[in-house]
């Protein structure tokens, strides 16, 4: 049995950490470079950096914050956010980056999935998915979830699997920095149907929110509002996953 992981996710504007709720209503919390090292002393096993803007702006990926991050916190560190061609993924790597998360420039040109996991391999080509529930199915949106496409998440996970996508970052819109758990009915729904590990992020508020993702299939969640505010301390949340029989790492 593969152990679960517990990933800090942080969005960034410019040089700043931000938070807000559904992808929207940005509030500025502070030196995202300081949050990371809290986070690795505590015992993080990942941590994920999203440019939440770099897309919309058509902005640089945030190749600095990566580099001063990675000179004092040693965990993998995926980016993502502004990573539009090969060339992109390859400077976000080079600055220290161990995966990269695609959203919107995959929907736009699927090819460059199996670009990067050709040239880097499909454990370093994370597919980025903001899912929205319309109509009872979800939907695929981009930029910041202010764009929405017709297609349905699963179909278009499938396909990016068959591309080369080697991990799913499944972030659910409605959830997303509500503190009332996971959108754990679409975990289900995909991780019933693909054989690469699946990120749950959007919602979590206590342990139980990861204990009940776990058990739908989830191989890591992703935390952020309850990181940031303090409401949840890696290494408590750890313990009290191992309490509750969860194959987590040390």
């Amino acid at each position: 049995m593969t152990a679960k992981r517990i990933i800090a996710r942080l969005d960034v504007k410019g040089n700043r950490l931000i938070k807000g709720i559904h992808l929207e209503g940005w509030r500025f919390l502070g030196d995202p470079n300081e949050y990371c090292l809290k986070y690795y002393e505590q015992g993080i096993d990942e941590i994920i950096y999203v440019d939440a803007v770099a897309s919309l702006y058509n902005r640089d990926s945030i190749k600095e914050i990566v580099r001063k991050t990675t000179e004092n916190v040693f965990v993998p560190l995926t980016v993502g956010g502004g990573i539009r061609t090969l060339e992109d993924a390859t400077e976000i790597l080079r600055s220290g980056a161990d995966k990269v998360a695609i959203n919107t420039a995959a929907i736009k040109n699927p090819n460059i999935i199996s670009e990067i996991a050709n040239r880097f391999g499909k454990q370093c080509m994370v597919l980025s998915v903001q899912a929205k529930k319309r109509n009872n199915m979800w939907v695929a949106a981009y930029d910041s979830a202010r764009e929405y496409t017709n297609m349905d998440v699963l179909e278009w996970i499938e396909k990016a699997v068959e591309l080369g996508a080697g991990e799913i970052l499944l972030t659910s819109v409605d959830k997303e920095g509500t503190q009332k758990g996971f959108d754990n009915s679409l975990v289900d729904h995909i991780s019933k149907k693909i054989n690469v590990p699946i990120i749950a992020c959007g919602g979590f508020g206590n342990p139980n929110h990861a204990i009940e993702a776990f058990n739908y299939g989830a191989d890591a969640v992703a935390i952020a509002h309850a990181l940031h505010y303090n409401k949840c301390n890696v290494k408590q949340l750890k313990s009290e996953l191992s309490n509750h029989q969860i194959l987590i790492r040390p």
